[in-house]
């Protein structure tokens, strides 16, 4: 006994001269995560019971049988088991992150448990990371030792999230390009005869190399068509899915056409020279900006050269005569 407690008082001796105040904490949490990184893999990879395995393949094989191979895509059964912590409970939370998710170019059924699971790991590889700069430098300031294990946890925490925000907005930029280019091939496959339906296809082979995510959207439209869903459910669901206010607009100006059976070429000759005015009105308005962003750099690159040179000389003259005049 007398042994054990000389160990533990030489330990927290050694600890506080390397560590700090804080170095009993910090030892405590690197073993709290290395548990956790142990654990983990025991948990992902534990083998079933032969009897939830069946039980699975029944299920799996009843569900193919009742809804077909229309969805896309599976949850990945090592995340599901723990969908109750990698998912919100909250019906609105998960749907407007799935949402946004869509709108970024993930379509999967698991992105939801996917984006959680990043971001969890991420924040335990920041923490770790942080501890690791921590004991290599052995910072004896507990506000820097803190901020040095915090703060690798949380950007890895709000990288996930970062990385889909810039991708939903590199999406939506790529949409609103190409979306008036697409609206001319359009016009001009329903002018030759063809139907929306088939137009869209076209349209959606012709711009894959130039608007890839564009060219996505259509054929997802045309695939649901195929399959038999209502044509305004379709569109409703295109309108919200991308999350730009010009499709937006035409799926309406679709939907009334229909609606009130007017002409779809006509309608659509007419928004497509509204969406070549409103590009141009775009790149204008970018060009417009431009000055001002460019006054910033005159300023900061021009300007204190500039000077040197008008007012160099001068100041060298001056401080000259005063040297000889001392």
């Amino acid at each position: 006994m007398a042994f054990f407690s000389s160990f533990l008082a030489k330990a927290n001796s050694l600890i506080l001269g390397n560590l700090g105040d804080l170095g009993p904490l910090i030892v405590v949490g690197f073993l709290g995560l290395l548990l956790i990184l142990v654990t983990l893999p025991m948990m992902l990879f534990k083998k079933k019971d032969p009897l939830e395995r069946i039980r699975d393949a029944n299920a799996v094989t009843e569900k193919s049988t009742r809804v077909g191979s229309l969805r896309r895509g599976g949850k990945d059964e090592r995340l599901n088991r723990f969908a109750q912590y990698l998912e919100p409970q909250d019906q609105t939370h998960y749907s407007a992150m799935q949402l946004q998710l869509l709108r970024a170019g993930y379509r999967s059924k698991s992105a939801v448990q996917i984006f959680f699971f990043a971001q969890l790991a991420l924040a335990i590889g920041g923490l770790i990371l942080g501890s690791i700069y921590t004991l290599l430098n052995g910072a004896n300031d507990p506000q820097t030792t803190i901020l040095s294990v915090l703060v690798p946890g949380g950007l890895g925490y709000y990288a996930p999230k970062y990385w889909v925000q810039r991708r939903v907005k590199a999406r939506e930029t790529e949409i609103t390009s190409g979306f008036p280019d697409a609206l001319d091939l359009m016009l001009v496959c329903v002018e030759a005869g063809q139907s929306l339906d088939q137009s869209i296809i076209r349209v959606a082979k012709e711009i894959r190399t130039g608007y890839p995510a564009l060219s996505e959207e259509f054929e997802m439209v045309a695939f649901e068509m195929k399959a038999g869903k209502d044509k305004v459910r379709v569109l409703r669901d295109l309108s919200e899915r991308v999350g730009v206010q010009d499709v937006t607009s035409f799926v309406t100006t679709l939907i009334q056409s229909a609606t009130f059976g007017t002409s779809i070429s006509e309608a659509l000759r007419v928004y497509a020279d509204e969406m070549r005015d409103k590009r141009v009105m775009r790149a204008e308005e970018k060009a417009s900006t431009l000055p001002t962003k460019l006054t910033l750099g005159t300023m900061i690159f021009c300007l204190p050269p500039l000077l040197v040179i008008l007012i160099g000389p001068s100041i060298y003259g001056v401080v000259m005569d005063l040297q000889r005049g001392m």
